[in-house]
């Protein structure tokens, strides 16, 4: 069916309300998952707040987000157990006001999950002017290149650049396969592509049942599982435990940086925008598809949708959606 960006929004907010999350919190969380539907990345949109309630149900210790410990360039929060979009938020802030009065920071979190699209901070890490980089990590899912059992999370990994128009923003997992696209092809009862699972017994598999059981493959091999495992010890050094359990203690850190701390002022953004159209103006292999700068496709999608006042939410994700936050 097809909502309105404000109805989906209204139902966001509604089934995080539902969930014991005070109006600002829905508003935060709601604001990332309409986002992830703007720019057709469904399976962390409206999808996802059927897994954060789930999750909630099952599970709810949440505490307020501390502040362990922060230096004038620095800050290591424990997230109290709440959902990642809250505490990618607030450590998000920290980092930009930091690098706001002293050029750099960098700030770690422990004891969340669901963090989501890691482009969505870096868009205000970038409208700051500031230059940022995000990993994060959590339970295992992902089988080591040459392995078959889980030992990585999906891990991503995600960089962000100012320039004088979109910003340069490269979000990616290190997977082959987002955790999100696995439950929301369970969910619609479809399968997944060849190559990007094992069951538990080490065999590849189309089921994402069976993938769930078993381990996603890494993205790229071995260049791929050597980036999953620099990602995992950068959440630990943030604070994640070695092993984090389902949707439990999972990783965040975020570095952001004032690039005039080594050019002079705006003139990074200017040889960003000059680069990107570079690499626009480069020979394409296809001449109906030109070369696309990453996060181009996202922000011109996110504007066709939002033009259109229409995002397409699959009927069973809505039906589940709305019992859910009724109850």
């Amino acid at each position: 069916m097809q909502l309105s960006v404000k109805e989906c929004r209204q139902l966001a907010e509604a089934a995080m309300a539902s969930v014991g999350h005070s109006a600002e919190e829905s508003q935060i969380i709601a604001d990332h998952l309409v986002d992830c539907e703007l720019r057709g990345l469904g399976f962390g949109g409206l999808a996802r707040a059927l897994s954060v309630i789930e999750r909630l149900r099952r599970v709810d210790e949440r505490r307020p987000i501390r502040v362990l410990q922060q230096s004038p360039a620095s800050a290591c929060l424990d997230g109290g157990d709440q959902v990642g979009y809250l505490v990618g938020r607030r450590a998000t802030d920290i980092a930009i006001d930091k690098a706001r009065a002293t050029g750099l920071a960098a700030v770690g979190a422990s004891k969340t999950w669901y963090t989501g699209m890691f482009s969505y901070y870096l868009e205000r890490v970038t409208a700051a002017g500031f230059v940022g980089m995000i990993t994060g990590s959590g339970s295992p899912k992902v089988a080591p290149h040459g392995g078959t059992e889980p030992r990585f999370n999906t891990n991503p990994i995600a960089f962000g650049f100012p320039s004088l128009g979109t910003p340069v923003i490269w979000d990616i997992g290190t997977s082959s396969v987002m955790a999100g696209e696995v439950t929301l092809k369970k969910r619609l009862g479809e399968t997944l592509e060849p190559g990007q699972a094992f069951d538990r017994a080490g065999q590849p598999t189309l089921d994402p049942v069976a993938a769930m059981a078993g381990a996603f493959t890494a993205w790229g091999g071995h260049k791929g599982s050597g980036l999953a495992l620099s990602v995992q010890l950068l959440s630990m050094m943030a604070g994640q435990v070695t092993v984090p359990v389902e949707l439990r203690d999972c990783g965040f850190f975020i570095t952001v940086f004032n690039p005039d701390l080594f050019t002079p002022p705006g003139e990074f953004k200017r040889r960003v925008t000059e680069y990107a159209d570079l690499l626009r103006a480069n020979r394409p292999v296809d001449a109906a598809r030109p070369v696309r700068v990453p996060f181009e496709r996202s922000a011109a999608e996110r504007n066709r949708r939002t033009a259109a006042d229409r995002i397409e939410v699959d009927d069973r994700i809505h039906h589940a959606l709305k019992e859910l936050a009724c109850k």
